[in-house]
Formats: structure tokens, sequence, C-alpha cells
């Protein structure tokens, strides 16, 4: 896939990003306050044509909470099996304070994409276990909200976060894995340029059983 030709704007300079924020603070004055956009300013802002992805900041635990209830069945079959104390206020704080943390320490990069019109949280594209060395590599983990799913989005997303993790982070590789029943992600994974590279037994607990991945990778033309 040529990375070049990806529809979407990047803020990567601290103006441009303050420029964002500025155009954006009416769209936003829900998600956070005023100091929450100055606290923010530091992070990438990436628009898409039907989103704004930004990373995962305390200030919105309350979206996080929203997408997991509104999307809890949809997304069940996918994930590993979740009690109750998931789903509350508490435990989505504490999972955005690990992930602001894991991206100010190079760890991790965990995107959240905010629709335009509503400013609610419709899909999530993180980028995990970043190993810098000789791997320079990550993991590649999605989500979209039902009400998108079948329309494109995951992918509008995932490109743009891709590029970024490319050409801002310098990464070389990323590692994606999917349930071999999941077609939507064979698919997605496909138009996004990974390749299979391996078949691996019982890899992962999903919904409460092991399940085995197909193993996929996309590498950085430009490293």
């Amino acid at each position: 896939m040529n990375w070049d030709n990806t529809s979407y704007s990047l803020a990567s300079t601290q103006k441009r990003k303050q420029h964002v924020l500025i155009c954006h603070i009416h769209r936003f004055h829900t998600i956070a306050s005023y100091r929450s956009f100055l606290l923010m300013s530091q992070f990438p802002i990436i628009e898409t044509q039907r989103t704004v992805l930004t990373i995962l900041h305390p200030e919105q635990a309350h979206l996080l909470l929203a997408y997991h209830l509104e999307n809890k069945d949809h997304l069940a079959p996918w994930e590993p099996a979740r009690d109750s104390s998931f789903y509350t206020a508490v435990s989505c704080r504490l999972r955005c304070e690990s992930a602001y943390q894991a991206y100010l320490d190079g760890n991790a990069a965990n995107f959240i994409a905010l629709e335009r019109e509503s400013n609610k949280m419709i899909a999530g594209c993180n980028f995990t276990n970043i190993v810098r060395g000789p791997l320079q590599g990550c993991y590649l983990g999605y989500s979209v909200h039902q009400e998108f799913e079948g329309k494109g989005l995951m992918h509008e997303v995932a490109a743009a976060a891709i590029q970024y993790v490319f050409d801002e982070l310098g990464l070389h590789r990323i590692m994606a894995n999917h349930l071999p029943s999941n077609l939507r992600s064979q698919k997605l994974l496909g138009k996004l340029g990974f390749e299979r590279e391996g078949y691996a037994k019982a890899y992962l607990k999903i919904a409460g059983k092991w399940e085995d991945m197909v193993l996929n990778s996309l590498i950085n033309s430009k490293t």
C-alpha cells in the first residue's frame, strides 16, 4: 500500500497541533476541560474524513466507558472474557491512566477515534508492546463501534494511525493477529497491506477459550 497517498491530515508540528485544538475546541468541550486541551496538545492529533484521532487520556475515561457499554455484546466474541468490574468508571479511568503513561514512556500508542459530528468514541486503534533496539516493532489491536461496522471506518482509522506510527515513531514492523473465523479482520488487514506469516495454536484466551491465531505483519518500506 502506498502510504503517501493515504487521505489524512496529521498535526505534526506544535503550531499545527494548537491550530487543530482551537478549530475543534467547540466540538471537544464535552470531552474535557480547557486544562485537558493544554495537556493533550503534546499528543498527536490525526484528522480523517469522519474522525479525529488522539491518544487516550485519563480525562476521556467516560468516552471509553460509554464505548465499552454500547459494544459489550458486539465485542465479546473477539476479546478476553470480561467481568462486571471492567465496565465501571473506576476501571476505565485506571486503563486510561495506564495508556497515557505508556505513551509518555514510549511503550504504546493507544488511539481513540472520535466522530466529528457527535464527539463520541467510535473506534480504537492500539499499538502496544513497542520494542526498540534491533526489532523496532509493535502489536496492533483494534475495534470499531457496532454502528459503524462494515462502513470502511476501521480501515480509515487504522490507515491513518499506521502512517503516524511508521512516519513519526519510526517503527519498522507492525504485527497483528486475528481469529481464523474473523473474516472481517482478515479482509481489513489484507487491505492495509499486512501479509500472513504463520498460524499459532492455542495462542490467546478469547471469550474464555484458548484460540488459534493467524499471524500477520506489515513492514515499513521506508526504514
